[in-house]
């Protein structure tokens, strides 16, 4: 997925308010930044909070002898870290996520990479039970700072129509 020419001249809705429904065009790629470097406390304190206590994660000798030779950051850390900075593009006024499907992971992530993420929207409609709402459904890609796509899934978000949606305070400096 790749961002057409004039990306950079589509019309944006400010991204701390984030989008309501009529926001979103078919078509539209985020480029969602700013990018995150992923640390060893990082992998480390998600792994073991998340109680998985695969070794490939946390044990560097262990990891060593696997065919990636070293640490692979925790893919449940990369899936969260990616929705994290798709959020203020996609979701950030979103009344639920409504399903993920289709979560591919293509490429192993490592300790000191640094992870990048980009969104396409590929369907709208507004929803039938709840007329002031539309559903959004996007694909998303990690990537890493050498451009190699990492993940893909795809998730459908239910958010506000505009003339209903939440009025939120200004930031402050």
């Amino acid at each position: 997925m790749t961002a057409p020419d004039d990306e950079a001249q589509r019309p944006r809705a400010e991204a701390l308010d984030g989008r309501c429904y009529e926001d979103f065009v078919v078509g539209d790629i985020y480029a969602h930044r700013p990018g995150r470097t992923i640390s060893e406390a990082d992998n480390t304190w998600f792994t073991l909070l998340t109680m998985n206590t695969h070794p490939l994660h946390f044990d560097a000798a262990y990891a060593a002898a696997t065919e990636f030779g070293r640490i692979v950051v925790n893919s449940c850390l990369t899936l969260s870290m990616v929705v994290g900075m798709s959020v203020r593009d996609v979701s950030q006024q979103a009344i639920a996520n409504l399903g993920w499907k289709s979560i591919e992971l293509l490429a192993p992530v490592y300790l000191g990479d640094t992870i990048y993420a980009q969104t396409a929207v590929i369907a709208k409609r507004e929803s039938v039970s709840r007329p002031t709402q539309g559903i959004v459904t996007v694909r998303t890609q990690g990537l890493k700072s050498d451009g190699t796509v990492f993940m893909v899934f795809e998730r459908s978000v239910l958010v506000p129509k505009r003339k209903v949606a939440p009025k939120r305070a200004a930031a402050t400096e």
